[in-house]
């Protein structure tokens, strides 16, 4: 049963709970206890499973390690302790694993001192980076602590010698836990759990600071008490979830908040004045606090303001610095200690210091540009106000019109605390295949047995049989065709007896050193040719569709195709680009803010329909939104002009419209270029599965490349001549999205790459093989051989039908993309029709995603302002027209 624990211990009670050395120890460090350790540890002292969310620097990782350390010490005082590992903490990573190592052992020396003798108590960081001496030194002499990543738990289960540590585990700590949930990290952990759970019952405690929904993530952590085969005989309306108390105290920190824009209109500011007033802006918060913290969305954004501030603001030369996930772990950690010794002023980040690293304290968070999310931005924004009374101090700078309307609306979310849904992959096969080879490296399991574990993962617990069945036949090597591509049989299936075991000398060597979950990553060539113009990152790659047009080095290329690691492109000198550089690093709206987003559209919608006065929306949004006088005036004049020349699309009504341009007889066929543009702001995921459904129905009916352009506020459609885009649009309501979407995918790049990852994770290719590594792309050649293979094999094998899986659930959101055509169908999301002969205010950012690699940014506002002119112009001539 998961239930929400709301009575809070006082002080005192809680001294009596822990033993008095730990006891005196934090009252000496401590003025109080805080909110989720008044609620935490006498659940923890009490072995009960709980998940603590609560704010950064609120002490929720001490509420669960107070309870241990208490029991630790006491065990010592009487000596009880034993050689094993009592408890495990479990990172998403390293770093956040070497800094609660750090701060266990000052609480350790002090209690030390406060019992006046040695109390023995050890623990140990092991991860991968930790030398074959540290590990050997743990299998004799082991950490009453383990500190670990969840691949390093994975081996520490299958390692014969150090497993036997694990047998009597009592807590298991897992922090971050939304950064492991939302991935195939969590679903890896989720079933390494269940095989720690055969070997002894354990308390879980789950930590994380900002996370919804709170009972979902509550199962996942703690799983079912049986699976689906005890499932069938357990008692009637029995709930099947372990026990769980949620400790929900995100909300006890007091937020200081705002939107700020640098100009009151984007479209009119120059180049120089919007670049002016935002680090003018940027610069007075910086000077007017101690240290401040910078995140920006994309790795080049980042470089791009320190350079800027250093080169403007020659006072920050020395005190500014760059952290991001492309520097080296070295570069990283000498930026992080600088900062956290208070040498550094300002440290511009992306995303890669959002996570609990011990960074010290922060007075200010600045988001430059919308996080996407109301999650990420209280996970950001929650590094400052480090200690437990502070408050949480961020302001968020934004940096165009579309940009305004969602930090404002984020900003009010977060404040009313609502937050993003997070999304929990389920039922990935690859990981299943990996983790079943890996349980049976020490013993035999009936299918029942087997069964039954793997579903009392949360992750697995709506498992199909038949795909169980499918997994097993592949690791017993029953599609003997495999054999000719050398991918030969892992586990032996005795179907007679319904007995699995592990088959071949090497298992255990072949698990141990291909075991995990995130893939290799490196650069794809690109060639014109054999000529070779430069390199790109899998990522963006895998966006590419054929005919796609970038940016390298200042020109223009169009994607023709790849083969292993090499990409072929064609010169495409005049055209646009229609997948920008930094695409791939993009955080994607999440679909609940777009909702949110879509609900304060309609109300404007309604109010410019009824003919409210200005002032009287003017002030609506002044008091709906926490934004400041430019913000009101900068939101209110863009829905002002988008109501003046077309609609407001919002909720239940998605605007399409059509616009057409003469191109250059030289470059194209036609001499004319339609444009679609879809107002569908439901978020990138959703728009991808939406528009890439879209495109492939035209171009199979009409024989033609349709360019498509994605935001997260919609996407077009572009292509030579006059296509009746509205007769693709009923075929995509009456055809299942799913279906149309894996016609669609089939020769996509995206597939191509997510089947290696799904190979290699399935250990269908093996990226380390008797002392040798293979490098990615080696492993794309024979992804590609085993693809081609397996498509005329079985449509339906594992792999194959994971990398689809992954493709439109966890890198698009077909649930959410299928709900909005349900709704179109259903007539609760009406769809209007407008042509014109430019583009609505709305849509300005949409056609003009692409052009951002090739215009410099003062050529983009003046794109941005042209557009606008031509829209007035367009408006005049049809009143006079009138």
């Amino acid at each position: 049963m998961i239930r929400t624990q709301e009575n809070d211990c006082s002080d005192e009670e809680l001294y009596r709970l822990l033993h008095p050395w730990v006891a005196d120890w934090f009252r000496s460090s401590f003025q109080t206890f805080s909110p989720p350790q008044r609620g935490a540890i006498p659940l923890i002292q009490a072995r009960q499973n709980c998940l603590i969310s609560a704010p950064t620097g609120s002490g929720k990782t001490l509420s669960a390690f107070l309870a241990v350390l208490s029991e630790l010490v006491s065990l010592s005082e009487r000596g009880r302790l034993e050689e094993r590992i009592y408890a495990i903490y479990i990172s998403p990573l390293k770093a956040l694993g070497n800094d609660i190592e750090r701060n266990l052992n000052e609480p350790l020396r002090a209690i030390t001192r406060l019992a006046g003798r040695e109390l023995g108590i050890r623990l140990a960081v092991r991860t991968g980076d930790s030398t074959a001496y540290q590990k050997q030194r743990m299998l004799h002499n082991p950490p009453h602590i383990l500190i670990t990543t969840p691949e390093s738990l994975a081996i520490s289960l299958t390692a014969k010698g150090f497993s036997r540590h694990l047998t009597q585990v009592q807590w298991v700590i897992v922090d971050e836990i939304h950064a492991l949930a939302e991935n195939k990290r969590g679903t890896h952990l989720a079933l390494s759990l269940e095989r720690l759970q055969e070997l002894g019952d354990f308390t879980r405690v789950g930590l994380s600071a900002t996370i919804n929904p709170l009972e979902e993530v509550a199962k996942f952590l703690v799983g079912r008490r049986w699976g689906r085969e005890l499932a069938e005989v357990a008692p009637a309306g029995a709930d099947p979830w372990r026990d769980c108390w949620i400790v929900d105290r995100r909300f006890d920190k007091q937020l200081d908040l705002q939107v700020l824009s640098p100009v009151t209109d984007f479209i009119r500011a120059s180049a120089e004045q919007l670049s002016g007033n935002l680090y003018g802006l940027l610069h007075r918060l910086i000077a007017a606090h101690r240290t401040t913290l910078i995140f920006t969305n994309t790795r080049s954004g980042t470089e791009r303001v320190v350079h800027f501030l250093k080169e403007h603001y020659p006072r920050y030369t020395k005190l500014i610095g760059a952290h991001h996930g492309s520097l080296s772990k070295e570069l990283r950690q000498q930026i992080e200690g600088q900062l956290k010794e208070g040498k550094l002023r300002v440290v511009v980040c992306s995303t890669s210091l959002e996570l609990g690293i011990d960074i010290g304290y922060i007075d200010l968070v600045i988001l430059l540009g919308s996080p996407k999310s109301v999650t990420r931005a209280l996970q950001r924004v929650g590094r400052s106000g480090h200690k437990l009374h502070d408050r949480v101090m961020g302001r968020i700078l934004v940096t165009g019109r579309d940009d305004l309307v969602e930090c404002a609306v984020m900003l009010k979310c977060a404040m009313e605390h609502q937050l993003d849904r997070l999304h929990i992959p389920t039922n990935a096969l690859d990981v299943l295949a990996q983790q079943i080879f890996g349980l049976l490296m020490d013993r035999r399991y009936y299918l029942e047995d087997l069964w039954e574990l793997v579903t009392r993962a949360y992750p697995y617990a709506t498992l199909d049989y038949a795909d169980f069945e499918r997994v097993l036949e592949y690791l017993a090597g029953e599609y003997s065709s495999l054999e000719d591509r050398w991918v030969y049989a892992k586990i032996y299936y005795d179907r007679e007896q319904r007995l699995i075991g592990k088959r071949g000398r090497l298992a255990r060597v072949i698990y141990m050193t291909n075991v995990g979950t995130i893939p290799d990553e490196s650069y794809i060539t690109v060639k014109v040719g054999e000529r070779r113009i430069g390199q790109i990152e899998e990522s963006f790659l895998e966006r590419l569709r054929k005919g796609d047009i970038f940016v390298l080095g200042g020109s223009g290329y169009r994607f023709r195709y790849s083969r292993g690691m090499t990409v072929q492109v064609e010169p495409a000198s005049g055209r646009s680009p229609t997948v920008p550089s930094w695409y791939s690093e993009m955080l994607p709206l999440s679909f609940g803010l777009a909702l949110e987003i879509q609900g304060f559209r309609a109300q404007l919608s309604q109010m410019f329909a009824r003919g409210e006065p200005g002032e009287v929306i003017r002030k609506f949004i002044k008091n709906y939104l926490y934004l400041d006088r430019q913000g009101v005036e900068s939101l209110w004049r863009y829905f002002a002009e988008q109501q003046r020349y077309a609609q407001i699309p919002h909720r239940h009504k998605i605007l399409i419209e059509y616009y057409q341009e003469e191109l250059h007889p030289e470059l194209w066929r036609s001499p004319i270029k339609t444009w679609v543009i879809f107002h569908t702001l439901f978020g990138r995921r959703v728009n991808d599965a939406l528009s890439r459904a879209l495109a492939w129905l035209i171009a199979r009916r009409e024989d033609q490349d349709v360019e498509i352009g994605i935001t997260d506020h919609g996407f077009y459609l572009a292509y030579e001549g006059q296509i009746k885009v509205m007769e693709a649009f009923e075929l995509l309501k009456d055809r299942p999205l799913r279906e149309v979407l894996r016609d669609a995918l089939a020769d996509s790049e995206i597939l191509k790459r997510r089947f290696r990852h799904c190979a290699t994770r399935s250990l269908m290719i093996l990226r380390n093989y008797k002392g040798r590594h293979k490098s990615v792309g080696r492993q794309q050649m024979k992804s590609l051989i085993l693809q081609s293979l397996v498509l005329r094999m079985d449509e339906y094998f594992p792999v194959l039908q994971e990398a689809y899986r992954e493709v439109l659930e966890d890198a698009m959101d077909i649930e959410n993309a299928e709900r909005v055509l349900a709704e179109i169908r259903a007539g609760v999301i009406e769809i209007q029709g407008q042509v014109s002969a430019t583009p609505s205010p709305f849509a300005f950012h949409i056609v003009m995603q692409g052009r951002s690699d090739l215009v410099k940014a003062e050529d983009r506002q003046a794109f941005l302002l042209r557009m606008y002119r031509q829209l007035l112009e367009q408006k005049a001539e049809a009143s006079g027209a009138r």
